[in-house]
């Protein structure tokens, strides 16, 4: 969208800035010992260490966000809490089933595991497909910072995500919302919950259903390049026949279609036409993170994901202490088709240009796992907890290339096609059927009155197991059985100091691992074929050692929360992904070793009854101290990390008394700073300015609301990724969005 001339948007935002900026805590009231009403900062809960604690008294960098809070900033998908925490980003270049997370420098690569654990309701996610989602009656989320392998187990080296989905209780409530946006988008969303037996069977229905045309324009085929569909269904049932059981059984089902692989090429020319392309040059500009293209594909870009998932937990508590099991079972299926490497109207027909084709993907995942833990009550000076996990998961892939007649893309999944429409060139396909198994424990004591010591200890087994299909060609060996085992030990150490209850002093040590995992068969053959080295069809687990310091305290009458952190991180056999776009061949390999340096500050103030503010920073520091495959990277930054990022932002209320309403606005203002996509660093995209403006009217009681958002309202142009030899992914301009709300 690009309705608002520049200057008039920028005086609209300079005026919201000046009345108004966004907060992340809300407001709350109490009652001095005089009896005067003081405003102080809404005490938040969160739950790292799997028990309730102050948000202030917590030893780790967390950002914590409420319902409230995720309401007010219109929190929908993970995209936009990322958003507002320091020294986390999220590029979403791709399908719905591919994340680029990077937090303190540790980051997710395509086809990689993910640098955190993520967990939905007490449920670990086992893969970085299932990360990407819709979010909605949501009672609260948890950005935790720093190595979490020793809790949470694999892929925890860079923290955890915590989301919890809202619980139902005695008392029957529910809301429905219905939307309008940019890109040709409605949005129906709905939640009702409450008991079914009073005191003892709770239930909740949820349901959301988003669809709209895009924001990027395919001058090709002309129409819109970027669709987005999702609907998500929800059930919850609770049933507590005592005081000291409870059992919580949560289903969803999620249907997706929208993108595929939404990428162009820079380093192409192309005919008078703008959309053809002739061979390989610079028509369409520099090969830089800063060249961005408009989409090209004579093919429909296309992606789907089918995601189902079924747990049960169970709490009971004895006169030891609490006995949790949790039962997990999911089944994905992602589907992807695109125009292949150069991405334009070419066809693999004419001899002037013989390169472009067409490409699909295919993921077939079924998942099932099992934790128990059994902890202590949490009123005693010492605090255990102890556990086991199992989990087991089948996964077939395969990628495939065709050439494109013009006639469209065939359907591949675990068969290639011999269809004249479109006959496949190239077929890499594998099963595989993993294993992870780990045991577990931690220990909190109290020393004195002031000090804290927790230690923990996990030790995590992954055992995969490859079976190449025999269908596979041209590289690779068809048939073929692979097999690795990755493990390491994951212990943390950490030490609190509270001298009260407004001033809390930490540091943590602790280690984490994020596991290896196979290439597709025959990789480093392609790989070798075009001149690169030290590729291996095994890709080497990632391991990590982190040092945190870090101050949390309250001022002002705790109107002012201020959070501080730094840490020091040495990873090695960092994760990269590689693309080979001639045959669509994709790689990842190991940095030796990256060093990384840096911290966050984070402020929440609530200046007065109406108006709430917060600001943060954060920096990462990194250079790759080591590389084997290109020792002329040493020195560099590691790719995909913003070295800083910035948020300022508040809300503002105004009571409406004569109406009974009240009006409000807001504005969240991130800055993300320079980026490199690549070990060589051969090019840099430039920082980014964003900008998110809102405007409400609500009754007093919030029983309605009716709002209005533009989102990147400074429109800033820019690549949401660029991979390197001039892959680039070009992301939406401003967005408008209107939603209505009504809560009963």
């Amino acid at each position: 969208m690009k309705a608002f001339p520049r200057c008039r948007l920028a005086d609209a935002v300079m005026s919201a800035l000046l009345a108004s900026a966004f907060t992340a805590p809300a407001l709350a009231q109490s009652s001095s010992e005089s009896g005067s009403e003081a405003l102080v900062l809404e005490e938040v809960t969160v739950t790292a260490r799997r028990r309730e604690e102050s948000l202030v008294e917590a030893p780790y960098a967390v950002t914590a966000f409420t319902a409230k809070t995720l309401q007010d900033a219109n929190v929908q998908r993970m995209a936009d809490f990322i958003g507002l925490t320091p020294n986390v980003t999220l590029a979403t270049s791709q399908g719905i089933g591919t994340a680029f997370l990077s937090i303190r420098g540790l980051t997710q690569v395509r086809n990689g595991e993910s640098p955190v654990a993520t967990v939905v309701d007490g449920v670990l996610q086992f893969s970085g497909i299932q990360f990407r989602q819709e979010l909605f009656d949501t009672e609260s989320v948890e950005v935790v910072k720093g190595p979490q392998g020793a809790i949470y187990g694999r892929n925890a080296t860079g923290g955890a995500i915590i989301i919890n989905t809202k619980r139902p209780t005695n008392e029957a409530e529910g809301y429905v919302t219905a939307g309008i946006g940019d890109g040709d988008e409605y949005l129906l969303e709905g939640s009702y919950g409450g008991a079914l037996i009073e005191n003892k069977l709770f239930g909740q229905v949820s349901a959301r259903q988003i669809d709209r045309d895009g924001y990027l324009d395919n001058i090709t085929r002309n129409e819109e390049a970027d669709r987005f569909e999702d609907t998500v269904f929800r059930g919850r049932l609770i049933y507590e026949p005592t005081d000291t059981l409870s059992l919580d059984f949560r289903a969803s089902m999620a249907r997706h279609k929208g993108r595929g692989i939404g990428f162009q090429y820079q380093a192409v020319d192309l005919a008078d036409d703008n959309i053809t392309a002739i061979g390989f040059g610079t028509d369409t500009g520099p090969i830089d993170a800063n060249n961005v293209l408009p989409v090209r594909d004579n093919n429909l870009d296309y992606g789907e994901r089918d995601m189902d998932d079924f747990a049960l937990k169970v709490d009971w508590e004895t006169e030891l202490g609490t006995l949790v099991s949790t039962t997990s079972y999911t089944d994905i299926e992602e589907w992807s088709d695109s125009d292949q490497f150069p991405y334009t109207a070419a066809q693999s027909a004419p001899e002037l240009f013989g390169f472009d084709g067409t490409q699909t993907g295919f993921f077939d995942i079924e998942a099932w796992s099992q934790e128990l833990r059994f902890r202590s009550p949490d009123d005693q000076p010492i605090r255990w907890e102890v556990g086991a996990y199992y989990l087991e998961w089948d996964r077939f892939v395969s990628l495939s290339t065709g050439v494109d007649t013009g006639n469209g893309i065939i359907r591949i999944e675990r068969e290639p096609s011999t269809d004249p429409r479109n006959p496949t060139n190239s077929f890499l396909a594998d099963d595989n059927s993993n294993t992870a198994q780990a045991v577990f424990g931690s220990v909190s004591a109290d020393i004195g009155q002031n000090f804290e010591l927790s230690l923990a200890l996990r030790y995590d087994e992954e055992e995969r197991v490859q079976d190449v299909s025999p269908l596979q060609f041209p590289a690779g060996e068809p048939g073929a059985r692979n097999k690795e085992t990755f493990d390491m030990v994951q212990p943390k150490v950490t030490l609190r100091y509270q001298p009260s209850d407004q001033h809390n002093y930490y540091a943590t040590w602790g280690r984490g691992f994020r596991s290896g995992q196979f290439n597709q068969n025959g990789i480093a053959e392609v790989a070798e074929s075009v001149g690169l080295v030290g590729i291996t069809d095994v890709v080497d687990q990632e391991e990590s050692e982190s040092f945190e310091i870090g101050y949390k305290g309250l001022f002002l009458d705790e109107r002012l929360r201020l959070v501080a952190a730094a840490f020091a991180t040495e990873v090695e056999g960092q994760h990269f992904f590689s693309f080979i776009g001639a045959v669509s061949a994709q790689i990842l390999t190991n940095i030796d070793e990256v060093q990384l340096y840096g911290g966050e500050i984070e402020l929440n103030y609530i200046a007065t009854e109406n108006l709430s503010m917060y600001a943060s920073v954060g920096y990462t520091d990194s250079e790759i101290e080591e590389y084997a495959v290109d020792p002329s990277a040493v020195g560099n930054t590691a790719p995909y990390i913003a070295q800083e990022t910035f948020n300022l932002g508040g809300q503002y209320e105004i009571p409406l008394s004569f109406a009974n309403m009240k009006l409000f606005t807001r504005v969240d203002y991130e800055r993300r700073g320079e980026q490199y996509w690549d070990v060589v660093n051969s090019t840099s995209r430039d920082p980014l300015d964003f900008l998110s403006v809102r405007l409400g009217l609500s009754d007093q009681a919030d029983k309605w609301s009716v709002i209005a958002q533009v989102q990147n309202a400074l429109d800033e142009e820019y690549n949401s990724e660029w991979v390197s030899g001039g892959f680039s992914a070009a992301a939406p301009g401003s967005i408008w969005n209107l939603r209505l709300r009504y809560n009963f």
